[in-house]
């Protein structure tokens, strides 16, 4: 029987491809609008606010592969009904990406609400 932790895991692996979804979907949409909507290319690459907030999601893009690839290599044993074998090293680590993703999503909001002011240009 799978542990209540084991769930968690597997779920959380589960969120993290949802979430991947969401953020290819969103730079998708966000291309597009630079490009083919909106007040166009050169605006946006001009902007500073818009090429920091682009940055850092790629940034955080990058990032994200890190725990992904953890969450997904944990697979196997929670499948088998055992708890995946992760020093506290490595958790302290991917923890730390998360919190680091989540600062700069902050930043992210900022620049967007910067750019909204037809500010930092």
């Amino acid at each position: 029987m799978v542990s209540q932790s084991s769930r968690q895991k597997v779920r959380r692996a589960e969120v993290v491809a949802v979430l991947g979804a969401s953020a290819t979907l969103l730079l998708v949409v966000g291309l597009l609008r630079v490009f083919f909507f909106e007040k166009g290319a050169d605006y946006y690459f001009h902007s500073h606010a818009f090429m920091t907030k682009f940055s850092i999601f790629i940034a955080v893009a990058l990032l994200s592969i890190i725990p992904t690839i953890e969450f997904l290599s944990w697979r196997k044993a929670v499948k088998a009904g055992q708890l995946p074998a992760v020093t506290e090293k490595k958790l302290r680590f991917i923890r730390k990406i998360i919190h680091g993703e989540l600062a700069a999503i902050v930043i992210i909001v900022l620049c967007a609400a910067i750019m909204a002011r037809g500010g930092w240009v």
